[in-house]
């Protein structure tokens, strides 16, 4: 089954008509996209473009074969004319399977905004997902669809708005309808992120990609998906933009345990207000453990260890939690850590590493024992890990001795902890500058 992509774009495609944002200046060849639409073995046509006999002509198509159009979401962007030859534009109800003589199966999927994904089968029994712009499927994503010959499994190609709704990638992955052969492709591309090589990174980052408009897929062929690394360490300075990418980095996985190293402060309503933000800004499915006791959470899943999570709610283990990923055995999830520097303060506070004289006396064995043991555990673990700290080496001198010393131990625990990532990453106003990986 052949997918030739007509457009990748946004409804009003990329670059917007009269926009003069910086994206949309930018968004030239095969990076400028006309509105998302598709076009199966040349028969059916999936969602409408301007233009469409010229984008199949230039794609080394043709639509005289054309004997369906489907539509998949109301459309908003520049008014479409359908070509003389085509069929009128339909849509199948949610649930419906339309049979086409040519051999393709099409059963509408429900979405969660108006609007209708589909799911397409071959006559080899291959599968793909289509999903309309700024959509996720409605209720559990089940990844029961039926091939022609009644099977299940994951999808071979998904087609979805990656960037808007990157939590209805992490509902497929959770439901075992993407798993990792399948080919992720983003489409409706918009003018939020910049395009090029920036664009690429962050679907890479989700285990996705980009192709250009007029690009041919062969639905069940192997394509390399993005290598996605097992540990990553994003370093920043103060609101630089550094937990918003980590978080960024996993937005596309089910099941992510958030690791928040720095607790509460009773009275401090600046930081009480700093935690609210953060967990607005985290997805609903993902689960929050409040510890500093890091080790145990990286060594989880290893052979010969049990150790479980503990939610920062209820203070029970959440092995039975609901949600996407809810079931999953202790240390399969993923985990982000936020943030090092945090979890070094506290460690330097239980040694007693401000004090001059039990710093001398024990207190650097002791936080040299503590750091070297979490990046043992780092260095072994079996889970995705993602860890942010704090960039301190390039500022101001610290005044006090306790300051400098907080500052080269974090140096050094920085430079130990990412000497095991697969990826490391800076990130300076807002832009991850890739330091490895």
């Amino acid at each position: 089954m052949d997918v030739t992509l007509l457009g990748t774009g946004a409804p009003q495609g990329l670059p917007r008509p009269g926009c003069p944002c910086a994206a949309c200046a930018t968004a030239v060849g095969d990076e400028a996209r006309a509105a998302t639409a598709l076009l199966v073995d040349g028969a059916l046509m999936i969602d409408l473009t301007p233009g469409p006999a010229f984008a199949a002509a230039r794609a080394g198509q043709s639509l005289t074969g054309v004997r369906q159009v489907l539509l998949s979401h109301p459309h908003d962007g520049p008014v479409m004319e359908v070509p003389a030859g085509l069929p009128q534009p339909g849509r199948v109800a949610d649930g419906r399977e339309l049979a086409l003589l040519d051999g393709h199966r099409v059963r509408a999927v429900a979405v969660d905004i108006p609007g209708t994904g589909y799911e397409i089968s071959g006559a080899a029994g291959e599968r793909l997902l289509y999903l309309p712009p700024g959509a996720a499927p409605a209720g559990p994503a089940n990844g029961n669809g039926r091939t022609a010959g009644g099977g299940t499994g994951p999808y071979d190609l998904v087609l979805l708005d990656v960037q808007a709704r990157p939590d209805a990638l992490a509902k497929l992955r959770a439901s075992g309808a993407v798993d990792a052969a399948t080919d992720v492709v983003a489409v409706h591309l918009d003018h939020d992120v910049p395009p090029g090589p920036e664009l690429h990174r962050r679907l890479a980052a989700a285990g996705a990609r980009a192709v250009p408009d007029g690009s041919t897929l062969v639905v069940g062929e192997f394509h390399a998906v993005p290598d996605l690394p097992r540990r990553t360490l994003v370093l920043g300075g103060a609101r630089s933009g550094k937990s918003v990418e980590a978080e960024r980095r996993l937005a596309a996985f089910p099941d992510v345990v958030y690791v928040a190293t720095g607790g509460t402060r009773d009275g401090d309503q600046d930081w009480a207000q700093r935690v609210s933000l953060h967990r607005e800004r985290r997805p609903g499915s993902w689960r929050t453990v409040e510890t500093c006791d890091l080790v145990p959470l990286l060594e989880a899943g290893r052979p010969g260890t049990d150790a479980g999570e503990r939610g920062a709610d209820d203070g029970g283990p959440d092995t039975e939690a609901e949600g996407p990923g809810a079931g999953r055995p202790d240390g399969t999830s993923p985990l982000l850590i936020d943030c090092l520097a945090l979890w070094l303060t506290h460690v330097m506070d239980e040694v007693g590493a401000w004090d001059d004289a039990t710093w001398e006396a024990g207190g650097r064995r002791a936080l040299r024992e503590r750091t070297d043991a979490l990046v043992a555990a780092v260095r072994q673990t079996r889970r995705t890990v993602v860890a942010v700290s704090n960039e301190v080496g390039s500022g101001v001198v610290p005044a006090t001795a306790a300051g400098r010393r907080f500052r080269d131990e974090l140096g050094r625990l920085n430079a130990a902890f990412g000497a095991e990532c697969e990826q490391l990453l800076l990130v300076v106003a807002g832009q991850a500058l890739a330091l490895r990986g």
